[in-house]
């Protein structure tokens, strides 16, 4: 069975190397000239297995106003004259009940654990070299009554299996001395001693060296993008690019934001919608006052992770800022917020920064499963959940695509739904 992947981010790389396991021939296409160069270079770094609520929920409601007019929030929106920018914004809104809130986490929370399993079984077959480690994730709330709320989400996820305990001010100094320097302002914290975090980029670009030295290595169509999905009797019959028509047995869309547009072409609307974001990538020094915990600054919507000497720091939404441009006012506030949690940071120099778009759709959940066309498979749509998710979509997809039933519920992801 010969099955091409569109899309070489992490979620097209994780899919290829599942499909390569169950002894499919494997193409994967990509425009960019290489793997997980896009949305997959340099985003939060953090595997935030248990942290999968989506974005679209009612506490965000009153706080749209603020973060919508002010200049320095966690959340910007650039009306356009787009139809498809206020579709998706009245999807968001519609969803922003708590039923579907709470619907919605209960179904990525289950995808997000049987994602940890797939990547720590991912990581003891493969020992991929990307600044992998498990030092938990510490989510620091400097404001009593975000507190009390994340306590009763807590009791929540406690329900659906989720391990965490909450921590006051002495005991989260004490897990993670570096931030000392914000102890006074600490009203709690939460910690989940499950969460991982790695290079997602370097992933990618292991997972292409596992793929090309295995048996039967899988193929690599670089700098070739995919103009459209043709089709013939309700079947997938090829892709066309400038290189020519390019031919398999199945498909796998999985490319991010292009998804959008090839499936449109075919009569497919996956409600998916670009989110820009934006990263910091610091060098240590051995002078560095550092987390070597992810820490996510719940009042800013910032997360930190190690990456062995170097420090990611990401954070931001932006509604309808076009393409991967960096907007200098945006790293500036990140830059901002690294100072007042880290003062003493003391790195290597500037941070490097870049800004890249999240393939969102309004209810935070991916489509992952069939479509209309016969030999047409979805894994799109994960938003900044991407790294988190991508391992458990995969090799959800490929029990679906064998006609095995998934360890996870598939309706739930389904294009249906």
């Amino acid at each position: 069975m010969h099955t091409i992947v569109i899309g070489a981010g992490v979620v097209g790389m994780t899919t290829a190397y599942y499909l390569h396991r169950e002894g499919h021939r494997v193409s994967v296409v990509e425009a960019g000239p290489g793997p997980g160069l896009v949305t997959s270079r340099a985003n939060g770094a953090q595997l935030s297995y248990s942290f999968v609520a989506p974005l679209a929920d009612p506490a965000v409601l009153p706080k749209l106003p603020a973060w919508l007019l002010g200049r320095d929030t966690p959340l910007s929106w650039r009306p356009r004259l787009d139809p498809a920018q206020w579709r998706w914004c009245l999807d968001f809104l519609r969803a922003c009940t708590r039923g579907r809130s709470r619907a919605t986490t209960r179904e990525l929370l289950a995808l997000g654990l049987y994602s940890r399993h797939c990547v720590h079984q991912l990581v003891g077959h493969e020992r991929p070299a990307f600044d992998f480690s498990s030092g938990g994730k510490l989510l620091v709330y400097q404001d009593a009554a975000a507190y009390g709320r994340a306590l009763a989400q807590m009791d929540y996820q406690a329900s659906l299996g989720c391990e965490q305990r909450a921590l006051d001010r002495q005991a989260c100094l004490a897990l993670e001395p570096a931030l000392a320097d914000i102890g006074d302002s600490i009203a709690g914290a939460i910690h989940t001693p499950t969460e991982d975090a790695g290079d997602c980029l370097r992933l990618c670009t292991e997972l292409e060296r596992i793929l090309r030295a295995s048996p039967g290595a899988a193929q690599f169509h670089f700098d070739t993008p995919v103009s459209a999905l043709r089709t013939e009797g309700g079947r997938i019959v090829a892709l066309a690019t400038p290189a020519g028509d390019l031919q398999a047995d199945q498909y796998v869309l999985a490319g991010g934001i292009g998804a959008q547009a090839l499936a449109r072409r075919i009569g497919m609307d996956l409600r998916i919608y670009p989110l820009k974001g934006y990263s910091l990538t610091y060098d240590l020094t051995p002078d560095s006052i550092a987390p070597r915990a992810s820490i996510s600054d719940i009042g800013r919507k910032v997360v930190y992770a190690r990456l062995g000497q170097r420090l990611r720091v990401a954070g931001m939404v932006d509604i309808g800022a076009a393409g991967g441009a960096i907007d200098p006012r945006r790293t500036r506030s990140l830059e901002r917020d690294v100072a007042r949690l880290f003062p003493r940071l003391n790195a290597a120099g500037a941070p490097q920064p870049w800004a890249g778009l999240r393939p969102a759709r309004p209810d935070g959940k991916p489509l992952i499963g069939a479509t209309p066309w016969r030999n047409l498979w979805l894994n799109a749509g994960h938003g900044g959940l991407g790294f988190t998710l991508a391992a458990g979509s995969a090799r959800m997809l490929v029990d679906l695509m064998r006609g095995q039933p998934p360890a996870v519920q598939a309706a739930s992801f389904a294009l249906a739904a």
